[in-house]
């Protein structure tokens, strides 16, 4: 169906009389609200000397109450009115804000009508009207909501929709905006074939229920999440979020309700006997940063990332700039300090310390889930059940005789083994350093045999090493042998006694023991030196022996711990056997090594493998405070978990707040989501400050339409696909995008929709484009990060302290070419070819859309582009000529055939790329092997030069 004069005729006719009346009042008429209009201006540029107890002249500004008790308006005559007169300098008096630029006439005009409407009166104190409800109007029968305020906007600036596009451009359209991926010559040929009056619309329903839907719907949602695979900062540590982002895009693929899948992101946790998927869900609010630097206060972090909680919390479903309260009351919405900290009192109860633990490449913090595949899950879940069987069978025998029997026994001769040791006369030596040896790397260095390895006479410097702490040192790849002797003389009556000792081990990284010459342990491992990573009990013989520690240190500070205890046992277990504790019988359960606990070290083993998705929960309960001007270290009064004061909802958990963010009685949430689904599909929201929904924020340009849409999400269950096939089917999207000089000049920006929007595709799907069309894609659904082609040593930089590997590693195969979604995202370094995506360090609701040179150097030279350009080349090389081959090149990136025109400016580049390869065919040779996939001829190189240079049109990177 064309939007032609017939249509726009036809749905204006049905249009009541009443939405003129009411369109032409919200734009013209209305009286400028106190809240909304005037006391924005007054906070802005009158605050700083009119609010307070000592506001300049007994005049303060800074409420409605408070200009009521002056004199300075006259409602209803702004030439009379004191305060109007000092705005504009009248008088020869200084012309106020004094000493700072003028108001502007825009704000001079909105108080001078403001006074004239009355000032004063409660009339100017209407609420902002995000913070009022929706209401949905009747709509005439048969009508689309969307084209009948659309074209009612229109008519009131005097404006006419443009005709529709051409079907090559609507299915391009539809492709790019609903699974991000252009459709393939046979689904454009099929839809141009299909005359029947559905084609259009069965063309939504196949891409709304592809699997690549929520694949290109997830993109918006990850950057509001600030979603990424590594915590950020110096240390850099990665994590196991993929996870979440996986559930995100199996949760919009099936259409979960968009009420559902908040409260499963905001409180999964605390539904009634959560599924694993629905703790998954709350790593949307661990998502945040994590800094594990060195230097990091462990509280000031967890403040930081509360703050981040609420911000983006806030920010994503409610459209408030919250943060602005953390410190001080808002200037502009109606959000105290209070509100604020009331807010985070939600998220406040998580069982954390602020910072990661661990060392080497995952570093999380706790709470977290073990959330495999379902085959690994099922697996863990089978050894969970034959653990709890074994568990049981333990529980059994450790009431029987036979057991007492052996405890019995067990601890008669620990006990003598402790005595021993006690009665022995022992003497341990200092230690001694043997020596430092620098490797070219941490293996090597664990490998070699250095000196100390291969000789029974040790002497050395004496170390400064101590008993039962840590000790550090400095050298990188770097192993370091400390050697001591330790003599025991064994009194008479028990020389025929073994003399046992404990020894506890510690170590940054590997460790080599040796006693006596006999190896005991030898472990490659990198980690942080603790006390008790290594127990050994081992036996002295009498006289002296002689103890080795090789210690291989492989980034940042190396460390060796080392404790000694007597009798094999620990001090808190030799106190035990002294005092024949009840306790003693739960250690010698451990150290009998019953099945069950083989069965816990497998089950153990099982989840070390498996991702650890950190997630919410409410396990620690704290009292939440309003902090001075946001500093943690500074507490004030303690507040209760409520929603913001001025919405008059109550909440007293987390779960209630998920509920009520999206309950009716919320004005805001259905709001912010419609708008940002028409910001996906139109380039902009109907509110064009998509991420500010306050007083400073922009007003709908069509607020009747928005509310419309807020509501009728609501009552069909949030049903997201839904509300998109709503937009998508409009006349108002399926506009062309042809920009006529009337339009230019009457509506340049676009704020009517009297066509539809022409915009750069973003980074991620450019990529996705080159891949999907050159043949390359690899369509696999979610799975870990991957790392395709980047700049050579781009994560080099990282590598400070070199307290881990830091190499780029790069991917092979078949995961080079995965859609975009799966890239790994570093926070420290983001993507060298996601030029115009957003940092994923805090919440973003608006996307960034440029052209820039970066944008150009990118796709001429990046890997993907030209390797894309090479496999695009080869995928056409069956055509006969290179007309043919040419116009499949442009139709597969472009969804159409060239004209005449475009095909001789086509040829005339290959022509100049032969030439160029033929004078130089090293050249040719050098641009072949960009990427490793196949192999293209040389004769090849010109076409895939020229395939480089579709990708490059204006067309192929824009969504027209």
């Amino acid at each position: 169906m064309k939007i032609g004069s017939k249509l726009v005729s036809l749905v204006v006719a049905v249009l009541p009389a009443a939405l003129f009346v009411s369109l032409a009042q919200s734009q013209a008429t209305d009286a400028p609200s106190f809240p909304q209009h005037i006391q924005p201006i007054f906070t802005a540029h009158c605050s700083p000397c009119h609010t307070g107890e000592n506001s300049s002249g007994g005049l303060s500004l800074a409420s409605f109450e408070s200009l009521k008790k002056g004199t300075v308006v006259v409602a209803g005559n702004a030439d009379k009115s004191v305060l109007l007169d000092r705005i504009l300098g009248k008088g020869g008096l200084p012309r106020m804000p004094m000493g700072f630029k003028p108001l502007s006439d825009k704000d001079v005009a909105l108080i001078r009508d403001w006074i004239n409407a009355g000032a004063l009166n409660s009339a100017t104190l209407k609420r902002h009207w995000a913070f009022v409800l929706p209401k949905k109007a009747k709509m005439p029968i048969g009508a689309s909501p969307i084209d009948h305020y659309v074209l009612a906007r229109l008519k009131l600036e005097g404006l006419k929709p443009s005709p529709e596009a051409d079907r090559t451009t609507l299915i391009r359209r539809l492709s790019l905006d609903l699974i991000g991926l252009p459709p393939t010559p046979s689904e454009v040929a099929q839809f141009l074939a299909d005359k029947s009056a559905k084609a259009y619309e069965k063309v939504v329903d196949r891409l709304l229920s592809s699997p690549h839907y929520g694949e290109r719907m997830a993109l918006p949602w990850l950057d509001a999440a600030r979603y990424a695979d590594s915590n950020g900062f110096q240390q850099d540590g990665d994590t196991y979020q993929y996870v979440w982002r996986d559930w995100v895009v199996r949760a919009l693929n099936a259409n979960m309700p968009f009420d559902q899948f908040t409260i499963e992101q905001l409180a999964g946790d605390l539904l009634p006997k959560p599924s694993l998927d629905q703790l998954v869900a709350t790593a949307f609010n661990r998502n945040h940063m994590l800094n594990g630097e060195g230097g990091a206060i462990p509280e000031e972090q967890r403040s930081v990332n509360l703050f981040d909680r609420v911000d983006t919390t806030a920010s994503t479903w409610m459209g408030l700039t919250m943060g602005c309260a953390r410190c001080h009351d808002h200037k502009y919405d109606p959000l105290t300090q209070r509100d604020y900290y009331s807010m985070m009192a939600y998220f406040n109860n998580v069982p954390e310390s602020g910072v990661p633990s661990g060392s080497g490449q995952y570093r999380i913090a706790e709470p977290f889930v073990f959330a495999g595949d379902a085959s690994q899950m099922k697996e863990v879940a089978a050894a969970e059940e034959k653990l709890a069987r074994a568990q049981s069978e333990e529980k059994r025998y450790l009431a029987t005789p036979e057991f007492d029997a052996a405890f019995l026994k067990w601890s008669s001769e620990k006990l003598n083994l402790l005595k021993a040791a006690e009665d022995a006369k022992i003497e341990f030596s200092t230690w001694r350093d043997l020596g430092t040896f620098k490797a070219a790397s941490f293996e090597e260095a664990f490998e070699a045999k250095y000196a100390p390895e291969l000789t029974s006479s040790f002497g050395g410097a004496v170390a400064t090493l101590k008993d039962g702490i840590v000790s550090q040192f400095e050298g990188e790849n770097t192993a370091f042998y400390f050697y001591r002797t330790i003599k025991a003389e064994l009194p008479n009556l028990r020389s025929s006694e073994p003399l046992s000792y404990l020894f506890s081990i510690g170590s940054d990284d590997g460790v080599v023991v040796w006693l006596n010459g006999e190896r005991l342990i030898s472990k490659k491992v990198a980690r942080a030196a603790l006390a008790d990573q290594e127990l050994l009990t081992v036996t002295l013989k009498p006289g002296e022996n002689h103890l080795l520690i090789k210690i291989v240190n492989g980034g940042g500070i190396g460390g060796f711990y080392f404790k000694a205890y007597p009798g094999g046992v620990k001090d808190d277990v030799a106190a035990l056997l002294r005092t024949s504790d009840p306790k003693l019988r739960a250690i010698f359960a451990a150290e009998l090594n019953l099945p069950a606990r083989k069965l816990l070290a497998d089950v153990d083993r099982l989840k070390a493998n498996l991702p650890r998705v950190m997630v919410m929960s409410d396990a620690r309960p704290r009292e939440t405070h309003i902090f001075s001007r946001g500093n943690y270290e500074e507490p004030l009064e303690v507040v209760k978990p409520s929603p913001p004061a001025f919405l008059k909802a109550e909440a007293k958990s987390r779960l209630e707040l998920a509920k009520w963010i999206v309950s009716p009685s919320n004005p805001l949430t259905a709001r912010v989501q419609v708008n940002r689904a028409w910001q996906l599909f139109f380039g902009r929201g109907l509110v064009r400050s998509e991420e500010n929904f306050g007083v400073k924020g922009e007003p709908p340009t069509h607020p009747e339409l928005l509310d419309w849409l807020a509501v009728d999400f609501q009552a069909n269950d949030w049903d997201v696909k839904r509300l998109h096939k709503q937009i998508v089917m409009s006349a108002t999207y399926r506009q062309s995008s042809k920009l006529t000089p009337s339009l230019l000049k009457r509506d340049p920006a676009n704020m009517f929709f009297a066509r539809a929007p022409r915009f750069r595709l973003p980074s991620p799907l450019l990529r996705d484009i080159a891949l999907a069309s050159s043949g390359l894609l690899v369509k696999k659904i979610g799975g870990r990060p991957v790392y395709p082609y980047q700049p050579k040593e781009i994560w080099d930089g990282l590598a400070i302290t070199r307290e881990r590997d830091f190499t780029y590693p790069q991917s092979s195969g078949a995961d080079n070419h995965r859609r975009s979604l799966y890239t790994f995202w570093r926070r420290t370094v983001a993507p060298g070819n996601m030029f115009d995506s957003s940092s994923r360090q805090v919440c973003t609701v608006k996307p960034s859309l440029t052209s820039t040179p970066l944008h150009a150097l990118t796709m001429m030279n990046d890997v993907t582009w030209v390797e894309a350009g090479r496999a695009l080349a080869e995928s056409v090389l069956a055509f006969k000529t290179d007309s043919a081959r040419l116009s499949e090149a442009f139709r597969r990136v472009c969804s159409r055939q060239p004209t005449s025109a475009e095909l001789g400016v086509l040829l005339k580049s290959l022509a100049r790329a032969n030439a160029t390869f033929a004078k130089d065919p090293s050249l040719a040779a050098a641009y072949l092997k960009s990427g490793n996939s196949k192999q293209s001829t040389p004769e090849l190189a010109a076409l895939a030069a020229v395939c480089l240079a579709i990708y490059n049109l204006d067309e192929a990177m824009t969504r027209e």
